[in-house]
């Protein structure tokens, strides 16, 4: 939408942010924030005072508006301009890309492998012969009428 189709009255209307957003579309390059404002301020016809009053609020106006983005040099431009790419990795992913500095490493990531089956007991290994719990044991049948 360009500035000079929109009436006085609607300009009137409009919030310092929606006049910043199409100052910033129709100018098409980013701007200092003193900048912005002055023209948001010179649009609405709004004294050189208001700049020097309202210029900490039109600062959060525009910092919680995600329609902006404060650029690292100290500018303001739409947040479409600069548009975030989120990558996503995997932790296993991780893992692979690093690389092990020590076999300590190495060591201590096994461990955690095996630790993933919380419900495998180490000591119930089926292999332990040396510790036969089951030495003592006695079934009993009541069915087997020799018992009587």
């Amino acid at each position: 939408m360009n500035l000079k189709d929109i009436t006085e009255e609607e300009l009137q209307t409009m919030g310092y942010d929606e006049i910043a957003y199409l100052v910033l579309e129709n100018n098409k390059k980013k701007m200092k924030i003193i900048d912005l404002f002055k023209e948001v301020c010179q649009i609405l016809n709004l004294p050189e005072s208001t700049v020097e009053d309202r210029i900490t609020d039109f600062f959060e106006l525009l910092s919680t508006n995600k329609k902006f983005v404060l650029l690292p040099d100290g500018f303001w431009d739409l947040a479409i301009n600069h548009l975030q790419e989120v990558i996503i990795e995997d932790e296993e992913d991780i893992l692979d890309s690093e690389e092990l500095e020590n076999e300590d490493d190495m060591e201590i990531i096994e461990n955690e492998e095996e630790d993933d089956d919380i419900y495998y007991d180490s000591d119930m290994d089926a292999s332990d012969d040396d510790d036969d719990d089951l030495k003592d044991l006695v079934i009993i049948d009541d069915n087997d009428e020799s018992n009587e």
